[in-house]
């Protein structure tokens, strides 16, 4: 669990940096550019089977720990003062790991799944290479995923790639989409608040000099830093 959660933290860290893309006034380009990358280049192919499989195995697996839990003691305590031996975020990471587990089948069926096997439409930038200068706008879809050319004739340098800016905009414009990703976050935050902490304390990483950053990173980076700026994507959108 401890090997398998900071290697998700690593996973949000990176997946957070490609998709702050999504803030860039360029009509979407960076962010579909990137979105081609992360689908297309082999290493990062190869690797996402392996976080598919890491994901599974960590809720899973934290599932089965919660029960073992429960069946170690099949009779409850007459009296239970939780917070007075732990944090209520201990208590409760099995139901924030359900949640999670629950938002990412969401996110993956609405983002994922659709730009993977469903109809996404094509947009085509072009770019001034002189002045910099971009339009852009619908395009029929061609073969591949990318397509991107300079014209001599014309000194414009054509991009065509699959608009899932444009779906990712539109999902958010509804309020009950925004609102589960919020909440999601929320729980996002409180799980790692325990579980980063926790999982340097497992691997036996616990020492005064060490134990005052690890906190530190744990609430304030992964706390709080990361599912805020994850929040404020969708918030973004909407009140646009």
């Amino acid at each position: 669990m401890a090997l398998t959660g900071l290697f998700l933290c690593t996973f949000l860290l990176v997946h957070l940096i490609g998709n702050l893309q999504l803030f860039k006034a360029d009509g979407g380009m960076a962010f579909n550019v990137y979105a081609v990358f992360m689908t297309t280049n082999p290493l990062i192919k190869f690797t996402s089977y392996g976080l598919y499989a890491i994901i599974i195995f960590h809720a899973f697996w934290g599932l089965y720990l919660v029960s073992e839990n429960k069946k170690a003691r099949p009779v409850a305590y007459a009296m239970v003062d939780g917070k007075a031996n732990s944090q209520w975020t201990s208590r409760w990471m099995g139901v924030l790991g359900t949640i999670i587990l629950a938002f990412i089948v969401m996110h993956m069926a609405g983002f994922w799944a659709k730009y993977k096997f469903g109809e996404v439409p094509y947009v085509q930038y072009e770019r001034n290479i002189v002045d910099g200068s971009m339009t852009y706008g619908p395009s029929a879809p061609i073969e591949s995923k990318k397509e991107q050319f300079v014209s001599a004739e014309t000194g414009m340098e054509y991009t065509i790639v699959k608009d899932l800016y444009t779906e990712v905009a539109v999902a958010f414009k509804e309020w009950w989409i925004v609102l589960l990703y919020v909440l999601a976050m929320a729980a996002v935050s409180f799980h790692l608040v325990h579980g980063f902490s926790s999982a340097f304390q497992t691997l036996g990483v616990h020492h005064s000099k060490y134990n005052g950053l690890i906190k530190f990173v744990g609430i304030w980076v992964f706390g709080i830093i990361v599912p805020i700026l994850f929040a404020a994507m969708p918030v973004y959108f909407f009140i646009q």
